[in-house]
This record gives C-alpha cells, sequence and structure tokens, in this order.
C-alpha cells in the first residue's frame, strides 16, 4: 500500500472542523493505505508550551483521534518526539536549505507577524522539520489544506535536491492529497470561512450539549430574507453548512424552504442545530472520557506507534547516512 503522513500540533482538543475536514477522511484511509499519524509536539515548541503541557497536550490528542476511530492496530498513531530520527533528517535536509527560499514561504511570514516577539530558527525551518516527518517514512501523499501547499512544495523541492545532490532516487516527491469526498470545510460560527480555536468560533468534540447550546445561539446571522428564494449570505450558508453534515435530510430540506419563503426564524434553526450538534458529539465526547481515563493505554498506543514508526524512520536513514557518507 501506499504510504501517507499526515501530523497535527498538540495545542488544544479536535473540534468540528478537524473531524470533518481531516480525521473522518483518515478513519477511510486507514483501510486503504499505510498510515503515520503523528503527534507534531515539537512543531508546537516554536509557540513556547509550558512544560506541565507537552506530555498532556500529546494523550489529549491520542484519546481523541481513537475516539473518533482511528484504530491503532490499522494505522501507525505516534508522538513526534518519539522518533528521534526525524530530528537527524531535519539537520541533513536543513544543510541543503537556504535563507533565501525559507524567508519567502507565507508561513513563516504570518508567523513572524503574529508573533513578532518570538521570531525563532524554529519558525524560519518549519518546512524542513514538515519535509523530515513525511520523507523519513517516503510518504507519497500528504493530506493537507490550502494553507499547507507551499510547504508541501517545500518537501518535494527537498526530495529532488537531496536526489540530485547525491545522485539517488532514494525519496519520492510527496503529493498533497485529500478525500475530496469526505473532506468538508466547517465554517466558523463567528462568521469566518473556517472553523478555528478561536473564542467563539468553534465547537470542540468534547463540549457538552449545554455549551453547544450557547455556542450556536450566539452564531452570527442577519436579518433574514426579503426576497423569496434569494441566494443566502455567507453567514447564512454557514449555518446551512452544519445541518448538511449533522442533521436529517428532511430537517434540512425543511429550513431550506422557510428561508425560500421568507418565514425562516433563525432561533428555531439554531435550536434544531445545536441538538443534532450536540446528538453527533456525544458518542464521541463519552469515548474521549473513557480514553482520557486510562493514561497507561494511551501510553502503551504511544510506545507501540513510536516502535513502529522508529522501524520504518531506521530503515530510511540509514539509507541516508549511507548515501550522504556517514557510518551506517
Amino acid at each position: 500500500m501506499e504510504t501517507v503522513v499526515s501530523g497535527i500540533r498538540p495545542t488544544g482538543n479536535l473540534h468540528l472542523g478537524n473531524y470533518f475536514g481531516a480525521v473522518k477522511s483518515f478513519l477511510q484511509m486507514q483501510n486503504e493505505y499505510n498510515c503515520f499519524f503523528f503527534i507534531a509536539d515539537w512543531h508546537s515548541l516554536t509557540t513556547r508550551p509550558r512544560p506541565e503541557d507537552i506530555i498532556k497536550s500529546s494523550r489529549t490528542i491520542l484519546a481523541e483521534y481513537l475516539a473518533c476511530g482511528i484504530d491503532p492496530e490499522k494505522a501507525t498513531i505516534y508522538v513526534q518526539s518519539d522518533v528521534k530520527e526525524v530530528l537527524e533528517l531535519y539537520l541533513y535536509l536543513n544543510m541543503n536549505a537556504y535563507l533565501g527560499e525559507m524567508e519567502r514561504c507565507t508561513t513563516f511570514k504570518e508567523k513572524a507577524r503574529k508573533q513578532p516577539d518570538n521570531v525563532n530558527a524554529g519558525l524560519l525551518t518549519y518546512p524542513t522539520l514538515m519535509a523530515a516527518d513525511i520523507l523519513i517514512h517516503k510518504a507519497v501523499k500528504v493530506p493537507v489544506g490550502k494553507d499547507q501547499e507551499q510547504n508541501m512544495e517545500m518537501a518535494r523541492k527537498f526530495a529532488r535536491r537531496f536526489n540530485t545532490m547525491y545522485e539517488t532516487e532514494l525519496f519520492p516527491e510527496p503529493q498533497s492529497f485529500s478525500l475530496a469526498s469526505q473532506a468538508v470545510k466547517i465554517p466558523g460560527l463567528d462568521g469566518s470561512g473556517k472553523m478555528g480555536k478561536s473564542e467563539g468560533n468553534c465547537i470542540y468534540l468534547m463540549d457538552d450539549a449545554e455549551t453547544i447550546r450557547k455556542k450556536v445561539m450566539k452564531a452570527v446571522t442577519d436579518s433574514g430574507p426579503t426576497t423569496p428564494n434569494s441566494e443566502k449570505p455567507e453567514v447564512i450558508k454557514n449555518l446551512f453548512t452544519f445541518l448538511d453534515i449533522v442533521s436529517a435530510k428532511d430537517t434540512y430540506q425543511y429550513f431550506d424552504e422557510k428561508w425560500n419563503d421568507c418565514s425562516i426564524r433563525y432561533g428555531d434553526l439554531k435550536k434544531q442545530l445545536a441538538e443534532d450538534i450536540a446528538k453527533f458529539n456525544a458518542p464521541i465526547r463519552e469515548r474521549i472520557n473513557e480514553y482520557s481515563q486510562d493514561i497507561e493505554f494511551l501510553d502503551r498506543v504511544a510506545k507501540i506507534g513510536a516502535e513502529k514508526a522508529g522501524e520504518s524512520a531506521s530503515k530510511t536513514l540509514e539509507e541516508v547516512r549511507k548515501t550522504i557518507g556517514f557510518r551506517i
């Protein structure tokens, strides 16, 4: 099977955007590909997490991945820092990465703008660490959003550069990948284009029914339609996107008809939407609580994943060392 690699920074709980934008696709991928899903704790260091949160945050993501249905017997789930070989490959790739091309990366410029007092080398070399994460397993497919496409091009560039410099075909050029039929862009509750972790924007898989109700009732709307069958503005399309993914088809049709005949009541729509989201979240939330309380099991899953990922990484690194000229 072809190898797929995907990583997530442990910066908080998973939300509906994470689930429908990525995790739901992972559930299919794990049956069709050789999948490596890792928790990118080294990447998180660029924003200075507290020491006591490093392990805790990784366990949080691990528990939520398992609760969503990612199966450690089908996919390799591991914590990035448990696979030390990644750092050595990161070093080699950095030796052949150039300052100018790194400084031109959009992600670096955006991060530097957001945290001007912490423009560290980790931000600058983010693309090489991301490339090391991918190339260490010789992945050919990487599920990413459009915001990561430039970094994916950098990963391909680093693979080509290594192969050219050492006259080898060691690294495949990884391609961006998505299961379009499964991945859905989930809007933010504040009317923004994408759900994130900012205040008032997202619904976490861990949220209970009351929390969900409060959040949904505050979702941005407008004054309502004045012309039958008019086009929905963006903030209303956002609410209907939620209906489409969590509600019954006839529920969606009911509110769509109410919109078209200008009789829609946003309060009724929001109440129904909150109820349907809570119903969707409930079994996942229950499993998250179960896994979160079993630290011994989580650590065992992480250890098994690290061993499997380490075996793959060691094989690649042995080839890399030999190619460069170091002792194996």
